[in-house]
């Protein structure tokens, strides 16, 4: 069964020890610089903390931008071939979620490759934010809170045959549980 990683922002803290463990991992160095996944931290408004990760496209469009096939799709893992890369960086360009970094001190772009099926970020995420799911798991957080969402709800607007209309749900009051 293949596996991704899937990011929960709201679980993370902005603690980057997955950058740490990452770089460790890698290079040998503590140096959150040097990994493979980011985390983006914005302020003041809104506060969101997103660890960036490599989503193993099923199609990478990272490997149509290189120019000599040094990135390629195995065994489910997109991975850079070091020895064919020629440093180009069209791969990051490419990256349509901007998860293939690049330092000056390494030759090579700087992507996850999932540390051989045992990712470091997830096993050392105090919060679990990344998580290393089943492939047909992904996306069922977020079908489950738009579901969440109109349980939530009071009520919906809309257009029908240009027409402004709203749908008003009825509240269930205490007294009639």
């Amino acid at each position: 069964m293949k596996k991704a990683l899937a990011v929960v922002p709201e679980l993370c803290s902005g603690c980057k020890i997955c950058e740490l463990v990452c770089a460790i991992e890698r290079f040998g160095v503590n140096n959150p610089k040097k990994a493979a996944v980011r985390v983006l931290i914005t302020y003041p408004h809104p506060v969101m903390r997103l660890p960036i990760v490599c989503s193993q496209c099923k199609v990478p469009v990272c490997a149509d931008a290189c120019p000599v096939e040094a990135v390629s799709r195995t065994n489910g893992i997109v991975l850079v071939d070091q020895d064919n890369c020629i440093s180009c960086m069209k791969c990051v360009d490419a990256c349509p979620f901007g998860a293939i970094y690049v330092h000056s001190d390494v030759d090579h772009p700087i992507k996850c490759d999932l540390c051989n099926g045992h990712p470091k970020c997830v096993e050392k995420c105090p919060k679990e934010a990344i998580r290393l799911i089943p492939e047909q798991s992904l996306g069922e957080a977020k079908r489950m809170n738009n579901i969440l969402s109109y349980t939530h709800m009071k009520e919906i607007e809309f257009t029908e045959k240009g027409e402004k209309r709203i749908i008003r749900y009825a509240e269930i009051g205490k007294e009639e549980l």
